[in-house]
């Protein structure tokens, strides 16, 4: 049998890095969704205050397999 894969679109940030932002949102869904397989960043912002980067963010969609 053939597996189902559907796709949510998640928005993350991080203080530290956008790969952290991308950890965050699987961390986040992970709570709500099982059978995760992978994470497309689609887009990639940055809060700027002061003259320094203080908030990392990604808009992304995660995939995950259907029981």
């Amino acid at each position: 049998m053939s597996k189902v894969v559907k796709v949510i679109e998640v928005l993350a940030q991080s203080d530290k890095s956008w790969e952290d932002a991308a950890q965050n949102a699987i961390t986040e869904a992970s709570k709500s969704v099982r059978n995760i397989k992978s994470i497309y960043i689609k887009e990639k912002s940055a809060k700027v205050k002061d003259n320094k980067i203080v908030k990392y963010r990604i808009t992304a969609k995660i995939s995950f397999v259907i029981d």
